[in-house]
């Protein structure tokens, strides 16, 4: 099998990649200057976190055991507790429906199985996969009409460990040769300085330039108590940017910052969010209630879940503890 058709053809995996859960909050340089928005998962560090161990890591092994799993593992050579090690994403667009996304997936990756397992694939009746040419490239277009994004997928092997998927065939084999010739990532100045803000031992981070692409209100917010939709649609439409930090080791926290236009919109919004904050205290112990074992959880979130304003930035921190999940997810019985 030549150089290029090994390095080419392997988005039969990369669809559950991309959805599933590397190393640093330092960006990958194979994502475009385009880049507007970037999430970033460190796989390897969230299989070994001792939450993930203790709680999940049992379950993970057993599903990955059964008898479709392990035959559709095996063709492709690869061991998704081991073999993925990190995977950044890169977006950007007008709007939810005009999304660009490019994809890349760090670990160790054995090209020419991945290669034969979407090529037998792509020979099948109906199928959703397909070997196309970009220039010099073969690449494997993924097509799934059920999806959120409507955009087929292009998919690549860079190299033994780099994949690379992208929402168009010109963006995967660029990011393909970026790999060959390496230098710096060029993202927006903004970006760049946003990305620098964020922890590098999270276990996942996402951050965004979000300026006039923030405005309608997600699903049910409009019906909240003392909520005056017309104004936190408002509000919102003053956000410039947005970060958000997960960090899974024997705890979990989650750390949100939002970049407001000025100090008076930060100060506007933060009172909202307060609001919000203190509407869904007053419902937790009705949680609670329901299920003995949801207290801990509900307490901790109660006393953990905390919002401030300062400057023009808004953030919004939550701690919890890994004896609280266990009770709530029936582990420690």
């Amino acid at each position: 099998m030549s150089r290029v058709s090994r390095s080419l053809a392997v988005a039969v995996v990369l669809a559950g990649l991309t959805a599933a859960p590397g190393r640093a909050a330092e960006v990958d340089n194979l994502l475009p200057a385009q880049t507007e928005s970037i999430v970033f998962v460190n796989v390897r560090q969230m299989l070994e976190s001792d939450l993930i161990k203790k709680y999940a890591l049992g379950q993970m092994k057993q599903a990955l055991k059964g008898a479709d799993a392990q035959k559709i593992l095996e063709k492709l050579g690869l061991d998704p507790l081991k073999d993925i090690d990190r995977v950044t994403a890169g977006t950007w667009g007008k709007d939810k429906d005009d999304m660009n996304v490019v994809v890349v997936v760090r670990g160790k990756f054995d090209a020419a199985k991945l290669f034969e397992a979407a090529k037998e694939e792509s020979k099948k009746e109906n199928a959703k996969i397909s070997i196309v040419e970009e220039g010099n490239y073969k690449l494997v277009k993924i097509v799934d009409e059920n999806g959120d994004n409507k955009k087929p997928m292009y998919a690549a092997v860079a190299n033994e460990k780099t994949l690379i998927g992208g929402t168009d065939k010109k963006l995967v084999v660029a990011a393909v040769e970026a790999s060959i010739k390496g230098g710096k990532p060029e993202l927006k100045k903004d970006l760049a300085a946003l990305l620098m803000s964020m922890d590098e031992k999270a276990s996942m981070f996402a951050c965004g330039l979000v300026e006039g692409k923030v405005g309608e209100l997600p699903d049910g917010l409009d019906k909240i108590p003392g909520v005056d939709p017309k104004e936190l649609a408002k509000q919102l439409g003053n956000m410039k940017t947005v970060a958000v930090t997960f960090k899974l080791t024997s705890d979990v926290s989650l750390d949100v910052t939002m970049g407001m236009k000025d100090a008076d919109s930060a100060g506007d919004f933060g009172k909202t969010l307060e609001n919000l904050i203190n509407t869904a205290k007053t419902f937790l112990p009705f949680v609670a209630g329901q299920k003995e074992n949801l207290k801990p959880l509900v307490d901790e979130v109660g006393k953990t879940l905390k919002s401030k304003v300062k400057g023009s930035e808004v953030s919004v921190a939550l701690k919890l503890s890994a004896d609280a999940i266990g009770k709530a997810t029936g582990s420690d019985e």
